[in-house]
């Protein structure tokens, strides 16, 4: 999900004459550095938006959250200094960090995680995991001890704290967290120029003066790939994480730069519209699924960076089972299952495609391998804050390609209002059993059945799990190996 500007962007930096030799350059911003980013946010608060890039910017920079998940995807304490869970798995207990400070002055204690909590999970609350929350009961037991109480059993609750739509939010300052955001974290908004870049700059008020290297960090916002490689080697951005796939391979022998190559929870699906004729018959979801060479589109889509999935679930998550056999390519059953279903061929469909080269070349590739079985596909591409309200708000569309970047988003498919309308009250009650099992094999057995009900009802077309390349210059020290979410840690890097 993925602009182009040079190091200083805003007017209230100085700005460094372009003539200046890149090494100049490199010492003169030792204390500083330059992200590139795919795609712009929308906003500044992930409790309020769906979009990953808003979690990629504020995520432990700016708006902090009790737990903390790594690259590796172990989860450690952040704002909490510890916890502990009861022997039914429904009540956790957190012991909270002291002298901790909003960068407003207010004062983090247990009266802020419950009023983040009890707001996440409102009536009027446009949480993405509302639903979770509005499970959770929080107590306040003293000023540094909190209680959470969950009606179902969840043994990822710690990780699942530790996501961008869990941060801890100051009261007085919550409702303008989308445009000034006020956390607890190393980093402030120092400025935004709407369209191009934005720059988080160092708090002095943070409570661990030394953990962070930078003073000052600017993200630009580049989607074009060609655009996103041209600002590496003019030195005008030094780390692109999740730079567009295509362009990596010319990085790979350029002993000036780092490439690194990390694995995801991320689910790249061709999403079907549910609700909409023809696509409401079963058949018909599974006739375009088995009309995709998942291959083929690996290839096209993302330079063959990626690994076939055949339901929302991805080899290395607990319980995956492999279901690519469930819709194989086989395009002579797909025009079978189409004529079964009493549909005349060729059917008009339109495809929905939001910026990132994935989607927009995915699309190009499927939609040549829908003509073979009699579905004509118009592509129709937008910006991303138009998926976000009409695809994804509205659930105006017939077809979209899209990454579900979330590592635990199952529940989804138990959202009768989720985007793609899904409706099976046999997914709800294993989703209920999963959600309420304790004993790790017998949950990783439903999240088998989980994977097969979705594959067998072809909910989606499932297409692959991404792996996610960066590129940085060679000096640029604590990128993340791996991505179980999206996020970028700012206070890990430096320059070696």
């Amino acid at each position: 999900m993925l602009n182009r500007r040079t190091l200083l962007t805003t007017a209230a930096l100085a700005t460094v004459p372009l003539a200046l030799p890149q090494a100049a350059l490199a010492q003169g911003r030792k204390d500083s550095m330059v992200l590139g980013m795919g795609l712009e946010p929308p906003g500044l608060d992930p409790t309020a938006g769906a979009a990953s890039a808003i979690g990629e910017v504020v995520l432990y920079n700016v708006l902090e959250t009790l737990t903390k998940i790594n690259s590796d995807g172990n989860v450690t304490p952040l704002l909490a200094e510890s916890w502990e869970i009861s022997p039914d798995l429904r009540t956790y207990t957190f012991k909270l960090k002291r002298g901790v400070k909003f960068q407003n002055g207010e004062p983090f204690n247990a009266q802020t995680v419950k009023f983040s909590f009890d707001r996440a999970g409102s009536e009027k609350s446009t949480n993405k995991d509302k639903r979770t929350f509005a499970n959770i009961s929080t107590q306040v037991v003293d000023e540094h001890t909190v209680v959470l109480i969950n009606k179902e059993i969840d043994p990822d609750l710690p990780f699942v704290l530790g996501q961008a739509t869990a941060v801890i939010v100051e009261p007085k300052s919550a409702d303008a967290n989308a445009t000034k955001p006020v956390g607890t974290g190393p980093y402030k908004l120092d400025g935004w120029n709407k369209g191009s870049s934005l720059v988080l700059g160092k708090w002095d008020g943070f409570r661990s003066p030394g953990a962070t290297k930078l003073n000052k960090v600017t993200f630009r916002f580049i989607s074009d790939p060609a655009a996103q490689a041209a600002s590496l080697l003019a030195g005008d951005v030094d780390a692109f994480p999740r730079i567009a796939t295509r362009v990596v391979p010319q990085f790979k022998s350029n002993p000036q730069f780092q490439v690194i190559l990390s694995g995801s929870r991320a689910k790249t699906i061709l999403s079907i519209n549910n609700k909409r004729k023809p696509l409401d018959d079963v058949r018909v979801r599974r006739a375009i699924s088995m009309a995709i060479d998942r291959k083929a589109v690996i290839e096209g889509a993302v330079d063959g960076f990626g690994v076939p999935i055949g339901s929302h679930y991805v080899p290395g998550a607990a319980g995956y089972i492999d279901t690519t056999a469930v819709n194989p390519f086989n395009v002579e059953k797909a025009k079978q299952l189409l004529a079964e279903a009493g549909v005349k061929t060729p059917i008009e469909l339109t495809m929905t495609l939001p910026p990132p080269p994935y989607a927009r070349q995915g699309g190009e590739v499927i939609a040549a391998q829908l003509a073979k079985i009699g579905i004509n596909v118009k592509i129709q591409n937008v910006e991303w804050a138009q998926w976000l309200s009409g695809t994804y708000g509205n659930k105006d569309y017939d077809l979209s390609i899209v990454s579900h970047v979330e590592p635990f988003d199952l529940g989804n498919y138990a959202k009768s209002d989720y985007y793609w309308g899904y409706q099976s009250k046999d997914f709800n009650t294993v989703f209920d059993k999963i959600k309420n099992t304790g004993n790790v094999a017998e949950r990783n057995k439903l999240l088998g059945e989980a994977q097969r009900l979705l594959a067998n009802d072809a909910v989606n077309a499932f297409l692959f799990q991404p792996q996610w390349p960066t590129v940085a210059k060679k000096s640029v020290k604590g990128l993340w190996k791996d991505m179980p979410i999206f996020v970028n840690d700012l206070s890990a890097l430096s320059w070696s």
